[in-house]
């Protein structure tokens, strides 16, 4: 069953931050991702909504865990996400 996440942060640039993003997804593919969007908030274009779906709900979590490690994080940071705005969550599709 495939599984997603949905991520909500604010960045500094939106362009800067959908550079880096794009840059990315080569290798978020090869860890799992199937589908991917992106998403700005209708009142902030500096607020980012992604979707991304994995396979399975271990593929997802372990994107996520990757997410927590130093190389991704300096990934975020070098994209200019606001680290304290960062919200996900995970579901399996139904």
């Amino acid at each position: 069953m495939t599984a997603s996440l949905f991520a909500r942060h604010k960045v500094n640039d939106f362009a800067t931050w959908k550079k880096v993003y794009d840059g990315r997804v080569p290798a978020a593919k090869e860890e799992g991702l199937i589908a991917e969007s992106v998403h700005r908030g209708a009142d902030d274009p500096n607020t980012v909504i992604v979707y991304h779906q994995f396979g399975d709900l271990s593929a997802t979590q372990e994107f996520m865990a990757a997410m927590n490690k130093a190389e991704f994080q300096a990934v975020l940071k070098n994209a200019g996400v606001q680290p304290e705005t960062l919200e996900m969550w995970v579901g399996e599709d139904v």
